[in-house]
């Protein structure tokens, strides 16, 4: 009896002694466990005399109860410790850890740059479906039946299963559906739901089914923007884009204007700005030109406007659209778009 007893001291004495869960665990281990002193102290019960036995063992079971009541209560003691942060796990005298913040995407800043810059000058950032009807991504938009940029090599279209057999011959455009190619269809159902004069900008996502290398990818991100009143004419636009490059660039940046094709625009022009890595002298980057391709744009096409509801005789109007990806390209001097989309933290690093 009195080795039991001076077990039992030992042992509370060890339980109110710990300052940690995970030592409270090594002391449970080792006095309750399977291999533990109680369980040796039952082995030596039944081999004492069968008089004493029966006394015996009542009092390593007694012991044991109160051990396992005695941890329990000190493992919840040292929780509530631990959550006050007045435990062991937490020592205020140690320096403490610098926490590791996050920031955004390279895309998102140069979006929010690109979206904050317009909305100055009364531009409204609207969006649109990824998922479009080839009805507003080709047909509303001018692009002829025998346009390439219809044809799969460009053009994700998305399986209906509604449509089976010879059914799928007969689906007309505003019910087969695409992943949109360009935000340009967001444009042509702003212009059926508001009456001008439209000031909008249209940032989002675009999809191209097409090889990925340094400067294409499967998807991308676009800004398009679209200007109509009455009067309005390509000087109009020229000096709108010309004040956005030179915020976005943050200096006096040269711009030209020249003559392309877009479906939807008559007449359609290529934006260039000089380049700001030699300013406009020539180099690598710009091919020896002085001039970087920037975006495309135009006046809106008659029929566009005619597709939308809107008289081409009492209204006129500009249209444009950038890539975002290609204007941090150039901001950040980036030689590879794949970096945006490859998640590689020590490329994002550099932007925070």
């Amino acid at each position: 009896m009195e080795k039991l007893e001076k077990v039992k001291k030992e042992i509370l004495s060890c339980i109110e002694g710990s300052d940690s869960i995970d030592e409270l665990r090594v002391i449970k281990k080792d006095y309750l466990g399977k291999k533990g002193k109680i369980s040796e102290l039952f082995k030596l019960v039944a081999k004492a005399p069968e008089e004493e036995r029966s006394e015996l063992g009542k009092k390593v079971n007694e012991i044991r109860d109160i051990l396992e009541e005695r941890v329990k209560k000190k493992e919840n003691a040292l929780k509530i410790l631990e959550e006050e942060g007045k435990g062991s796990s937490f020592d205020p005298t140690l320096p403490g850890e610098v926490p590791v913040l996050g920031n955004r995407h390279p895309l998102s800043r140069v979006s929010g740059d690109l979206i904050r810059i317009f909305e100055k000058m009364g531009f409204s950032a609207i969006e649109g479906p990824d998922m479009e009807s080839v009805w507003y991504n080709f047909d509303a938009l001018n692009f002829p039946e025998e346009h390439p940029a219809r044809e799969m090599q460009d053009t994700l279209f998305v399986k209906q299963s509604s449509f089976s057999g010879s059914e799928k011959h007969n689906i007309s455009s505003k019910e087969r559906k695409v992943m949109r190619t360009h935000t340009s269809p967001v444009q042509i159902r702003h212009m059926e739901e508001n009456e001008p004069p439209l000031r909008i900008i249209v940032p989002g996502r675009v999809y191209r089914n097409e090889t990925t290398d340094a400067t294409h990818e499967i998807n991308f991100y676009q800004l398009e923007g679209l200007m109509v009143d009455e009067g309005i004419s390509v000087a109009n636009f020229k000096a709108i884009i010309t004040d956005f490059i030179n915020q976005f660039f943050k200096g006096d940046v040269g711009v030209r204007l020249r003559p392309s094709f877009f479906p939807f625009t008559e007449p359609s022009f290529e934006v260039d700005m000089s380049c700001t890595v030699c300013s406009g002298k020539g180099c690598s980057v710009c091919s020896n030109t002085g001039w970087v391709e920037v975006l495309g744009a135009g006046m809106v096409h008659p029929n566009v406007m005619k597709n939308s509801g809107l008289d081409s005789e009492k209204w006129q109007g500009f249209a444009f659209g950038m890539g975002v990806d290609r204007l941090a390209m150039i901001k950040y001097g980036i030689d590879d778009v794949r970096l945006f989309y490859g998640g590689d933290l020590r490329f994002l690093k550099q932007f925070y």
